[in-house]
């Protein structure tokens, strides 16, 4: 097996699924055989001494990507130097990069230097934002020409790849995130008590709007007047929050929707535990789209009904109307319809729980995922 760097910005404590993706599949490389360089986080220090393997940490949030400005070249600059030295002095025999953008540029002119190979993660949303952009549609273009291989986290994003950067199948993967069925576990003993009287609908996720929060909030007036005891719970952070707070008082909701803000990593596993369903009504905004959906998979591990967006890669993470229900979810009314059937029916609930939990179990374990990784990207 060669040796290999990681560079991500994102990585634990930092929550997101691509993190938790990196976290579960190099953990489980063999010792010795990962160095991992991410971005300076609070409460990192604890973090990585949980982790297997050496982390470097530098800033690398919050930075242009783009090489026009001179903010940009030193960001690329100091980075590419770190990267560099730390395949000069680890024997480093490739890199693997969080997205092609920023991640791969430095990588790429790492492979110019030291003829160091490079292999790039693809989420989906990622390369569709950056054809918004004339400039980092360019150095997206030319970190993918020089790339050993190019990782897809799902089959729509493959479709990206292939339809619109033109990228050969032969250096094409699909490898998609996993869960931790050890950890995301059904509760044992009945309901959780965490919302003893309320039917709760849960959705875990940056509040952004293609994920959708906006859109159940739109549909929960129509939902109480069949569900009157409904609760909306919203887990996660981010720039949409505002807007979401102004959204529930003007439809009349604010005591039906819960923020519950960013959560430790038990405090969300009692959420999912205690819902009745979870929902991620994600939809495409402009070039924005879901490109996996790492937190369905957490919820149906736990033995939850899921609802999911027809938009992007969420469809890859169930199975239609046996674990969950796809739904347009670019209007209120097709999503409230579609949750007062599921809530109204708990027979259907329950089994969709059940066969999720097993689905999980059988196709999503990061234990095997973490194998398959290890061969694809040896």
């Amino acid at each position: 097996m060669r040796k290999t760097l990681l560079i991500s910005e994102v990585f634990p404590p930092l929550h997101g699924g691509s993190g938790r993706w990196f976290w579960e599949i190099y953990s489980r490389y063999p010792k010795g055989a990962v160095e991992v360089l991410t971005d300076k986080s609070s409460g990192a220090q604890e973090t990585d001494s949980s982790f297997p393997h050496p982390v470097h940490r530098i800033a690398m949030s919050a930075q242009p990507w783009g090489i026009a400005s001179l903010a940009g070249l030193r960001f690329y600059f100091r980075t590419w130097r770190k990267l560099d030295s730390l395949v000069r002095d680890h024997e480093i025999a490739q890199v693997h990069c969080g997205r092609v953008i920023p991640e791969g540029l430095p990588a790429m002119i790492n492979k110019f230097r030291r003829g160091t190979p490079y292999t790039c993660y693809v989420h989906g949303e990622d390369v569709e934002i950056a054809r918004t952009s004339r400039e980092i549609t360019i150095l997206t273009r030319w970190v993918f020409r020089h790339a050993e291989k190019v990782v897809a986290n799902s089959e729509n994003t493959r479709d990206i790849l292939r339809k619109w950067w033109k990228i050969d199948e032969d250096r094409l993967i699909v490898m998609t995130p996993g869960v931790d069925t050890e950890r995301f576990v059904p509760v044992t003993d009945g309901k959780s008590p965490l919302w003893p009287k309320h039917r709760v609908v849960l959705t875990v996720g940056r509040l952004q709007r293609r994920k959708g929060q906006d859109m159940m909030i739109r549909a929960l007036p129509r939902i109480r007047k069949s569900i009157p005891d409904v609760l909306y719970c919203i887990v996660g952070g981010g720039e949409d929050e505002s807007h979401l707070k102004e959204l529930a008082q003007t439809n009349g909701v604010t005591e039906h929707v819960e923020f519950s803000g960013e959560l430790t990593d038990e405090q969300m596993l009692a959420c999912y535990q205690g819902c009745d369903l979870f929902a991620l009504p994600n939809r495409r905004v402009k070039n924005d789209d879901e490109g996996f959906g790492m937190v369905l998979l957490e919820a149906q591990s736990c033995g939850k009904p899921v609802l999911a967006g027809d938009s992007g890669g969420t469809r890859e993470t169930l199975d239609p109307d046996r674990t969950g229900v796809i739904v347009d979810c670019t209007a209120p009314e097709p999503l409230a319809q579609a949750v007062i059937n599921l809530l109204q029916n708990t027979d259907r609930l329950a089994q969709m729980g059940t066969a999720g939990r097993s689905r999980m179990e059988q196709g999503f374990a990061w234990q095997e995922l973490a194998r398959k990784a290890q061969e694809k990207l040896a």
